[in-house]
Parts: C-alpha cells; sequence; structure tokens
C-alpha cells in the first residue's frame, strides 16, 4: 500500500468543494497541505514566508476547492503574518499546536506530516482555539507590554549588581553611601565623574574603578527608568482609548486591563462564551471528584499573565471592596476555604471582563 501521507508534492487537482488548509510553519518557509473534509490529502507543497508567498499558497490552496478553514501552527510566532493574510482574505484560522509524541512515534515527522495534522486538527475540532488578529491596538499594546518587560529584567539586573560592587566596596565609600534610600543612592552614585587618569596603582585604582562601575551602573538604571516610565504611558494611554469601561472596575488599572486585553486579542469575537475565555484564562474549575467528595481543583493551564492578572484584581478587591469582603465571609462560614473562594471570585472577574470587552450582541427581532 502507497503511503500518501508522505508524499511531498501531490498533482493539482480540479477544485472539488470545500477543503481544509494546515500549515507547518518556519522561518523562510511555510509547508501547506490541503485536505477533503473526509481527511484525504490533495495535495502538499512549500512556500517562501514572504508576502509574495503567502498569496500563492492561498491561491494554490483555493485551486483545489473552497477554503474556508485553515490550521496554522505557530500563529504568534512563525505563522502570525500567514494568520493575518489569512483572516484578512475571509478565512478562518484556528491555532494549531504541535503533535503529541504518542502520534510522531506511530507516524514520523515531517513537515509535510505537520501540516496534513494541522488539517486534520481542524477537521476532528481539536483545533478550537481562533488565531488573534494582531492588526489593531492590542498589538500593539503587545509590542509594549514586552519591551517594558524586557526593560524591567534589564533594571532588576543593574540594581543587584550596583549594590554587589557596594558590598565589596571600600569601607569609606560605603559609609558615605549608607543609608541612602534607592532614588538617591542611583543619583548620587550617577554623579561619581571620571576626574582621575587612573594612573595610580593599588587601592587608589580599585576605588576608582568602582567609582566609574557605580556611575554607568547608575546612569543604566536612570535610562531603563525613563524607558519604562514610557512605555507604561503609552499603555495607559491605549487602555483608556480602547476600553475605558474596564478602568471604571474595582482592582483594574492600566496594566492588568492591558494585560486581559493582550490574552482576548484584538478580535475577541473569535470567543463566543465567557466559559472560553475563562479557559484562556486558567480560570476554569476542572472536576476532580471521587465516591462521595464533590470537589474542583486549580486550573493549572491557560494564560498565566492573564490569570496572575485576575488574581491582582480579586485581592485588590478583597482589601477595598465592600461586596468582595460579605461574599467571602458568607463562604466561609459554608466552610470554604480562602484557595476555593478565591478561585470563584477569579471566575467571577473573568465573567465581568468578558461582557466589558466583548458585548453580547442583541439577536435580530423574528
Amino acid at each position: 500500500m502507497t503511503n500518501t501521507s508522505l508524499t511531498p508534492r501531490t498533482r493539482r487537482r480540479r477544485p472539488t468543494g470545500e477543503v481544509v488548509l494546515g500549515v507547518d510553519t518556519h522561518r523562510d518557509a511555510h509547508v501547506a497541505a490541503v485536505l477533503s473534509l473526509v481527511g484525504a490529502v490533495i495535495g502538499t507543497e512549500e512556500f517562501p514566508a514572504t508576502a509574495a508567498g503567502y498569496r500563492e499558497l492561498l491561491k494554490w490552496a483555493r485551486g483545489m476547492g473552497t477554503v474556508r478553514r485553515a490550521g496554522v501552527e505557530g500563529t504568534g510566532s512563525f505563522g502570525a503574518a500567514l494568520s493575518r493574510y489569512l483572516l484578512a482574505q475571509g478565512v478562518e484560522v484556528f491555532d494549531v499546536n504541535r503533535p503529541d509524541r504518542t502520534d510522531r512515534r506511530q507516524r514520523g515527522k515531517s513537515e509535510p506530516l505537520d501540516a496534513q495534522n494541522a488539517a486534520r486538527a481542524v477537521l476532528s475540532g481539536r483545533a478550537r482555539a481562533r488565531a488573534k488578529s494582531g492588526d489593531g491596538p492590542v498589538q500593539i499594546a503587545r509590542m509594549y507590554k514586552l519591551t517594558k518587560g524586557s526593560a524591567v529584567k534589564a533594571r532588576t539586573q543593574a540594581i543587584n549588581q550596583l549594590k554587589a560592587v557596594l558590598v565589596a566596596a571600600d569601607p569609606n565609600l560605603r559609609e558615605e553611601l549608607a543609608g541612602l534610600g534607592n532614588p538617591e543612592l542611583f543619583r548620587t552614585c550617577a554623579r561619581f565623574a571620571d576626574d582621575s587618569n587612573n594612573d595610580e596603582g593599588g587601592e587608589e585604582a580599585v576605588l576608582h574603578a568602582t567609582r566609574i562601575t557605580l556611575c554607568l551602573l547608575a546612569h543604566r538604571i536612570e535610562q531603563l527608568t525613563e524607558q519604562i516610565q514610557d512605555l507604561e504611558r503609552r499603555l495607559a494611554l491605549l487602555a483608556e482609548l480602547h476600553a475605558p469601561q474596564l478602568l471604571t472596575v474595582v482592582g483594574i488599572g492600566p496594566d492588568t486591563a492591558v494585560t486581559l486585553l493582550i490574552t482576548m486579542g484584538d478580535n475577541p469575537e473569535r470567543l463566543h462564551s465567557e466559559a472560553s475565555f475563562a479557559a484562556l484564562c486558567g480560570v476554569s474549575p476542572v472536576e476532580r471528584s471521587s465516591g462521595a467528595r464533590q470537589y474542583r481543583r486549580l486550573n493549572r493551564g491557560g494564560d498565566r499573565q492573564a490569570n496572575a492578572a485576575l488574581h491582582r484584581i480579586v485581592q485588590t478587591r478583597l482589601r477595598f471592596d465592600p461586596r468582595t469582603q460579605d461574599y467571602f465571609e458568607r463562604r466561609v462560614k459554608e466552610g470554604k476555604t480562602r484557595r476555593e473562594i478565591v478561585r470563584c471570585l477569579k471566575r467571577y472577574a473573568a465573567r465581568e471582563v468578558f461582557h466589558l470587552v466583548r458585548p453580547t450582541q442583541p439577536s435580530p427581532p423574528s
């Protein structure tokens, strides 16, 4: 029997109705596979990861039938640009995870096989997560937040390095800087000037190098702080312009609002219900009942940054919101633990955010 799944290319066929497209994405080239609705492989082909290549890919696929759905691996990385193009052309794009190890052991691993598996994931319903469009203000916020995260990490590293240098510094220098808070410490170190030709040896040369190192690290910290503040202003402006309704909710500030907007994407209509958003945030309960014990455990999946944002909302409300405090006391009397109550509150917060960002469309009159 001929194994057609290993054939990298097949002949162009005449259009045969609706087909499903699957794409295995890479940095320089994408491999596409077209399957019929019964799972038969119609064709596979490789295309460059360029604008012209995307056009050729879709034209090739449409030459075999009507393309309404596509499964794409890596819609947030190598397949992001292709996903945006397909969505703009009216194709419904689903994010496909790589095949599991059992399937790869049984069927092997190749780019045509991965593309075919992507299409089969759409056919079987395994791939249900619709790709983010990535062409609006949320994509802008995602890039700003990425830059801010790296700047925060670099600033923390620079602060730790500055304090590590102080630990081994000359005692007189340590006493000069002792008792200063971080802002004043950084300003003082930034004023250290290179006022020596560094020709002297011994302790004086080491002290001079220490002061210059502290000065450079302090300047780096100041620059990174300015970048972080600028990015925070940009993110706050985006939240105010595109989701002001979130900022009126107790416990939601600009940073939390941006995090939740990034999770929903520029096309929140891809999320059909509040339950799908809760699962995306990792706050949907997971059944773990056994025998007479009815129990639901914490969901450890989903977007962990969105989960952390919902956790911050709940913790803020437990401190300042009377309604949340009353709810907490009532559930404690019912025998619930704090962890179980927080889990419920996170689910309620996800429901509230979902309906604020994606209001329910009124049904047309009959």
